[in-house]
């Protein structure tokens, strides 16, 4: 269990290191979607889901602190809430499937390291 979820710690990170890193660099106009949000937020967003990302692996990886894991991805869960909810209310279901799956797979991993496979911190 332990490898299946550091598979999908790695690919949650690298996508949502990806999607925040993109809604920093990339110009706000470029950024619409269906609904339309702030610019301000956008960027907020784009800032929890890098550290979100970070907070995935580092404190599992460093074993510094690893009960951050299950906590970075329950931050995610919330954020691909929110994500779906707007999808939604720009009309489509289709497209709101992706953020679905996503948090899903982000709530395994927040449930697989806090009970079924947690990691022990580094001895002192």
């Amino acid at each position: 269990m332990s490898r299946v979820l550091w598979v999908v710690q790695v690919l949650l990170a690298a996508l949502f290191l990806f999607a925040g890193v993109m809604k920093l660099v990339m110009p706000l106009d470029q950024l619409a979607g269906p609904v339309e949000l702030p610019g301000a937020f956008i960027r907020f967003i784009g800032v929890v889901e890098a550290l979100g990302a970070l907070g995935l692996i580092l404190p599992a990886l460093l074993r510094i602190r690893p009960g951050l894991t299950p906590l970075a991805a329950v931050g995610l869960v919330i954020i691909m809430v929110g994500a779906v909810g707007i999808t939604l209310m720009g009309g489509d279901l289709a497209p709101s499937v992706i953020p679905l799956v996503v948090g899903l797979l982000a709530a395994f991993v927040a449930y697989g390291r806090w009970r079924l496979a947690p990691i022990s911190a580094a001895p002192r």
